[in-house]
């Protein structure tokens, strides 16, 4: 394979569980990405420092050690695949991988190295955050010394490392490491000390040297009061240098930082609040439901300050580019620039996609939860509950569908979109306003996500926009359209009003249903406008009134309303029809304080002073919509039938 090996079912090792993902390795690094989504893991080949192989039990363990500090292990491969990656990585990435040994015989005891001071029997050694314990040339086992809570000297011989255990479902096997001890005799050589400061103390400082445990009780920095949407509650937020912590009235979690997926910061629209969210892999759990997804809500506007509890030292060893001694500023921001300092997570802010009211997202909902849409670079986010991430790599298809719930008024300002995902797994976001449409269609079709309902007749774009918002039903009628057509006056509805019919001899007088009500106006400005309109129809020969059928109790018998056959051909559409709805957006958008019967006559007029030219694209569109009619309406009128087999129109 010339563009590199990819291998699946490779687990990854850590003390946040062994999970499945598939393993790719490329000219260009390496990756791993979980298995059904979340945890992704991109190793750039100029970041590798170290490669090493392992046999383990029923497989081959690969270990990475890159320029951060921080080792890799995946575990899964054949013995066949040690020799096709060791060329493949010696050739692209420079590295030549070692291999090394698992010690099974159960050996403890014997001498201590660290930094590559050996001994006899036993050494340990401790390289960028990884404590190793070998036995011999062999590896017994390795611990990651983030993971180290708390060490501390017990008598003058013993050192005692506590790991942290966190509230993440990973953490939550069978079998957990909670602390281990070394013992180092006062005789050992290899650390000489004193009577104040035996060997075990001087191996003590060097893990706290490695670990940076001396200060893990105290907070980095806190804050307090933070209102937090998943898991709901008003919680205090710790800082610490490698877990948070979020403290409330009825619950406790601890998060390692290796469990931080990414940050999110989303302000919301027309909001005072912003969205922080916190992406974890593994979930924490608060009785049976898990929470891959932390949401905080804070005041956009809040200003804060904030010192933080880390020694200068310290700051300019580990946390050089990466950390200040003090913040100041929004408190969404100085929270998301700490919690991204302690933990490395990526922070990803909103992208290019903008809304009619010029904001980030579009109002949703989703299984009955309303809340915001935020279409991002890389995927889509809906929140605040339920939080759900959908990454654009994930996705099959969208189709964006007339939003069928409520009455004919409802479904005419609304559709919904419909996401499908390569396993199967549905998402349909409901309610979005029909004006968003049109920013939400380029953004997508922009992504090169595939469309369902794009259509085939060449009317791209626009011959979406006329399917999806385009009542189902004829008798559902759009106020804002028949409001911007009647003002407008430029073509009258091919069908007629069956509900009014004016008999001639009215002359433009009240019908007999207005004239069982009583006018508001006096008793004499009545009469004479009677008399006058009398007048004005007495040159014309007097006709008999139709009289209208009234029941056996003397009530007149209201005509029933016909009902539209489902089966008929909807109406064709006039092109100021289409310029209305490809311009509505736009003028709502540029003005978003403008009252929709000022937004109607600003369009009518945009349509009288356009030249013909400028109208011709709706007009090609009218006439094929017009065309479609037709045809549609001679087959349902019997005056042509259409060939199954061919799809032909014949008379």
């Amino acid at each position: 394979m010339t563009d590199g090996h990819h291998f699946n079912n490779i687990l990854l090792g850590g003390r946040g569980g062994t999970n499945p993902g598939q393993f790719k390795v490329h000219s260009g690094g390496l990756a791993w990405k979980r298995q059904g989504g979340g945890k992704t893991i991109e190793i750039d080949k100029a970041d590798v420092t170290a490669v090493t192989w392992m046999k383990v039990p029923r497989a081959y363990q690969l270990g990475v050690r890159i320029k951060a500090g921080l080792f890799y292990r995946f575990i899964g491969f054949r013995e066949q695949d040690v020799s096709n990656l060791t060329n493949f990585i010696q050739k692209n990435m420079g590295v030549t991988p070692d291999e090394k040994q698992l010690s099974v015989s159960g050996q403890n005891w014997g001498g201590i190295d660290i930094d590559g001071l050996t001994s006899m029997f036993v050494t340990l050694a401790s390289v960028g955050n990884m404590l190793t314990f070998m036995v011999g040339s062999k590896q017994a086992f390795e611990v990651s010394l983030p993971d180290v809570a708390q060490t501390q000297m017990q008598g003058k011989t013993d050192v005692l490392l506590e790991l942290h255990v966190d509230d993440t479902t990973g953490a939550n096997e069978k079998d957990s490491l909670m602390d281990l001890s070394f013992h180092v005799p006062t005789s050992n050589t290899q650390f000489v000390g004193d009577e104040s400061r035996p060997p075990a103390h001087i191996l003590w400082e060097t893990i706290l040297k490695f670990a940076d445990v001396g200060s893990s009780e105290e907070p980095v920095v806190t804050f307090e009061g933070i209102a937090i949407l998943t898991p709901r509650g008003r919680y205090s937020v710790e800082l610490h240098l490698s877990f948070l912590r979020l403290q409330g009235q009825a619950n406790d979690f601890k998060i390692q930082y290796s469990s931080i997926v990414r940050l999110f910061l989303l302000p919301k629209s027309n909001n005072p609040h912003t969205f922080v969210v916190i992406t974890l892999d593994p979930p924490i759990r608060k009785g049976q439901t898990l929470y891959p997804h932390i949401v905080i809500q804070f005041e956009t506007e809040a200003v804060v300050e904030r010192d933080l509890a880390l020694s200068k030292e310290l700051l300019v060893e580990k946390y050089k580019d990466r950390l200040e001694e003090s913040y100041k500023g929004l408190i969404h921001e100085v929270f998301t620039k700490v919690l991204r300092g302690l933990s490395g997570a990526k922070v990803t802010r909103p992208g290019s996609f903008r809304s009619c009211q010029d904001g980030y997202a579009v109002k949703s909902s989703l299984k009955a939860e309303d809340g915001l849409l935020y279409p991002l670079e890389k995927g889509f986010f809906f929140l605040p509950k339920p939080p759900t991430l959908i990454l654009h790599e994930e996705i099959e298809f969208v189709e964006f569908e007339r939003h069928g719930a409520g009455g004919a008024s409802i479904s005419s300002h609304y559709f919904d979109l419909l996401v499908k995902l390569k396993n199967d797994q549905e998402h349909l976001f409901r309610n979005i306003q029909r004006n968003e449409y049109h920013n939400l269609f380029n953004f997508i079709n922009g992504k090169n996500i595939k469309i369902m309902n794009l259509g085939g007749d060449g009317q791209g774009a626009s011959g979406v926009v006329t399917d999806v918002l385009r009542d189902t039903d004829d008798d559902a009628v759009d106020p804002h359209l028949e409001r911007i057509k009647n003002q407008a006056g430029d073509e009258e509805s091919d069908e007629e009003d069956e509900d009014f019919v004016a008999d001639k001899d009215d002359s433009g007088s009240p019908t007999d249903d207005s004239g069982d009500e009583e006018s508001d106006a006096s008793d004499s400005g009545g009469e004479k406008e009677k008399s006058s309109k009398k007048e004005a129809s007495s040159s014309k020969p007097v006709q008999k009134r139709k009289h209208k059928a009234r029941d056996d109790e003397g009530q007149e018998k209201k005509k029933p309303k016909k009902k539209k056959d489902p089966n008929a051909p909807k109406r064709a559409m006039t092109p100021f029809m289409y310029f209305s709805m490809a311009e509505r957006g736009n003028m709502k958008s540029s003005n978003p304080d403008l009252p929709t019967t000022e937004i109607a006559k600003k369009l009518g007029e945009m349509w009288q002073k356009m030249s013909g030219e400028e109208k011709q694209p709706y007009i090609q569109q009218a006439q094929v919509d017009k065309k479609r009619y037709e045809k549609e309406s001679a087959v349902y009128r019997g005056e042509a039938t259409v060939d199954v087999d061919s799809g032909n129109e014949s008379d």
